[in-house]
Order: structure tokens, then sequence, then C-alpha cells
């Protein structure tokens, strides 16, 4: 199909994207290319990279994990060779995010991550997101880094719980 195969793998991390309706993390994408066997780890890294590089994706980070949005050069590049990709892997695509959707856009949309302050205490800062608008946003002060690691955790476990409660608390 393609005289690069790197050409196709690229493809697929930009149809990803687009059919997602909010960014996916590089992990995200290599578990699904990864577990279909399209390519190899490197492979794929290298792809990203073209992709970025080339400003068809753009990344952030945010605590450890890199999420990626497809750019309107991207979908313009998209638009042109998405023929290319064969409907079977159009269809894993479509399958692996409907059958993943509500995990993916949790890992996405809840995000903790700490910092040691100025103040020598460790900052845990918790957000959660719904469609782009922070639902949460709430830093704890505490004195260990270990607790502010453990709150961090906790919190992609129990966020709607906390939520509810700050709701049911505060209204």
């Amino acid at each position: 199909m393609f005289d690069n195969p790197l050409t196709l793998y690229k493809l697929i991390i930009l149809y990803m994207l687009n059919r997602a309706s909010f960014p996916l993390t590089v992990a995200q994408i290599s578990d699904f290319i990864l577990d279909k066997d399209y390519t190899t780890f490197l492979t794929l890294q290298q792809g990203i990279s073209d992709l970025k590089e080339a400003e068809m994706i753009t990344s952030h980070s945010i605590g450890n994990r890199t999420h990626l949005t497809i750019t309107p050069e991207g979908e313009q590049t998209l638009h042109y060779f998405e023929n290319r990709i064969t409907d079977a892997i159009k269809n894993d695509v479509i399958h692996f995010l409907k059958e993943n959707e509500i995990t993916l856009r949790n890992e996405v949309s809840v995000q903790g991550d700490y910092y040691k302050s100025t103040t020598g205490e460790y900052e845990a800062r918790l957000v959660a997101k719904e469609r782009g608008i922070n639902l949460v946003d709430i830093t704890l002060s505490v004195p260990t880094e270990e607790m502010a690691a453990s709150i961090c955790d906790n919190w992609q476990m129990c966020n709607q719980e906390v939520y509810q409660a700050l709701v049911k608390l505060l209204f």
C-alpha cells in the first residue's frame, strides 16, 4: 500500500486523534497500535515525533502523561490520505474508541500532579475536567512527598466520589 510503512502508522495516529472527541495520550495510542501488532514501539515513537515536527499534532505534558491533539494541518492531511487506511484498520480504531471511551476520557480528564512548594511542603494539584471545562481544581498542601503522591494516586480512583461529596456539602 505504501512505499514507507511509517506513513500508514502516522495516518493511523491522525485517524485516532481525529475520531476521538478529546485528546489522547501517547500511552493510549501506543496501547492500541502495539496491541494490534501494527508496528513496534520505536517505529511508533518515530511516527509521533515526525507528526509533531510537521505540526500535524501538538503535545502537552500533564504530570507524567503526554496528551496529543490533531492540528488543522493534520486534519487536512488526513482528509487527503484517509482513503489509504484500510476499512479493517478504521473499524479497529472505531471499535477501540467506542469500547474504551469512558476509560480513555477519564484518563485525560482526571489529572493529579504534585510539586515541592517554595515553603518546603508538597502541593498536590487535583483537576477533573469535562469537555475542557474544569469541574474541580483543588490544591492541597501536605508535609511529605509520599502523601502528595498518594493523594494524586487516590484522586485517579475516587475523583467522582470526591466531586459528589463536595457538591453535596456545599449546595
